[in-house]
């Protein structure tokens, strides 16, 4: 790939960028759904520059180490797809901006929305104990932690190297003092605990769409996304498990996105209440403690 040296702006890098981009066919989804706003991004973000930078500002031109900085930025994205939260380490959840690297997801959960609401009108009262299930980086557990600045949380995963990235992050915030992590297979590390708010964004990808994803996402880790031939193995195991670790009027959110037909496929008798989102999103469940309670034989069946 040849970046012609003619390119001296930033938005010439910008509009360059975005041609580029619909030519090879590159895959938006990890926070953008289109080419100018992933290409602003990159762009703006390695120059350390607000994404909704003033329009003046982008006709000013780049010095020549930057040019060839970005260059290189641009060519990994454009030719190996690498997403570009990745190439700058860094992606925006609940409007704040979370360390990440390839051994957690890129943050892009519609619960960001429901965090920044408060989850009203669900929460009766605000949750001393919050829970982030399979937290990967943690930006689910450490936004809500920015939401209900009294609350415990903690923020669980199977991976070794989901919780190095929370940590970063809970020190990033300097939320040491209230979050924690903890590594372990969903519930296993939290024995006799329980919560007034579970959250989980847990791996949902079937079998099918894991083999047909796009190669942005082929760089996150397949742990993060796979989850059986129904895409369920860890929400069964959520599911079933949730009533021994939620507080008498807690409640349960998790995230199943495509996979919610399976769900539904599944567990018939349950009223699951089906989450909408203002900003796009679908495929998040709630469940109160009772349900979850009045349910649990239906889950633990599923398990076997």
């Amino acid at each position: 790939m040849s970046i012609n040296i003619n390119l001296l702006t930033i938005r010439d890098y910008i509009r360059w960028a975005v041609s580029q981009y619909h030519q090879q066919g590159l895959f938006f989804g990890h926070g953008n759904d289109n080419a100018w706003d992933d290409a602003r991004q990159l762009i703006l973000g390695y120059l350390s520059l607000p994404f909704d930078l003033p329009e003046a500002y982008l006709d000013c031109h780049l010095e020549t180490s930057e040019q060839n900085e970005l260059r290189l930025l641009l060519q990994k994205r454009i030719e190996e797809r690498i997403p570009t939260a990745y190439l700058l380490g860094e992606a925006w959840f609940c409007e704040r901006p979370f360390y990440v690297d390839e051994r957690v997801l890129i943050p892009r959960s519609p619960i960001g929305e429901l965090i920044m609401k408060q989850f009203n009108p669900f929460l009766s009262e605000a949750p001393k104990r919050i829970l982030d299930l399979c937290c990967g980086s943690g930006c689910i557990g450490i936004a809500c932690a920015q939401q209900f600045v009294k609350a415990e949380v903690i923020l669980a995963d199977l991976s070794y190297g989901a919780i190095e990235v929370a940590n970063l992050n809970i020190e990033r915030y300097h939320l040491e003092d209230r979050v924690y992590t903890v590594q372990g297979n969903c519930f296993s590390s939290l024995p006799n605990q329980r919560f007034d708010l579970i959250v989980s964004n847990p791996p949902y990808v079937d079998a099918e769409d894991m083999a047909d994803i796009p190669p942005e996402y082929q760089y996150e880790p397949e742990l993060g996304l796979a989850a059986g031939e129904d895409g369920l193995d860890i929400v069964r195991i959520i599911l079933a498990q949730a009533a021994n670790h939620l507080t008498e009027n807690g409640l349960l959110i998790v995230e199943v996105g495509n996979s919610a037909i399976h769900v539904e496929q599944l567990y018939p008798e349950v009223d699951f209440t089906w989450l909408e989102f203002n900003q796009g999103g679908q495929g998040v469940l709630l469940l109160t403690a009772k349900q979850c309670s009045t349910y649990q034989l239906l889950f633990e069946k599923a398990l076997t």
